[in-house]
């Protein structure tokens, strides 16, 4: 997979440099490591939908159910990835999220994997619909 065809499957996408502290004693990225760039590709794209705004204003927000990750390529200090993300199987009160990251210095996917996301009111404690203002900020996306 080329750099190109990558962020045409992960329309949303960031830029991380691996860091030596992201590596462990088998001098590669402990496995961990993927969950965080995960993590970090999913709140960027929260922030870009106004997820992050409804979680304040309205106290409904995303809630990760489950997630999983395959590793394809051993990372290591020094090389640049590029993480993304995409929306799949879209409900009224949850989507699944696919992340791939991809190695610059490899020139090919390093890992894949999926969140499952469920819109959660926090403060009455249970599901809720995705707000319509974050629905529209998906679609334009």
């Amino acid at each position: 997979m080329t750099l190109n065809e990558f962020k045409k499957q992960y329309p949303f996408h960031v830029e991380r440099h691996i860091e030596w502290a992201d590596m462990d004693a088998f001098q590669h990225v402990n496995n961990t490591q993927y969950f965080r760039f995960f993590e970090k590709v999913r709140f960027d794209y929260f922030e870009q939908i106004g997820f992050a705004r409804s979680m304040v204003e309205q106290q409904i927000g995303p809630i990760l159910a489950s997630t999983q990750c395959r590793f394809k390529l051993p990372l290591s200090y020094p090389d640049t990835i590029v993480i993304g993300t995409c929306i799949t199987d879209l409900q009224h009160d949850r989507f699944l999220m696919k992340y791939g990251v991809y190695s610059l210095q490899h020139e090919r996917l390093a890992a894949d994997g999926d969140g499952l996301i469920i819109c959660y009111d926090y403060e009455r404690g249970e599901k809720a619909a995705i707000p319509s203002e974050v629905l529209a900020g998906m679609e334009a996306t």
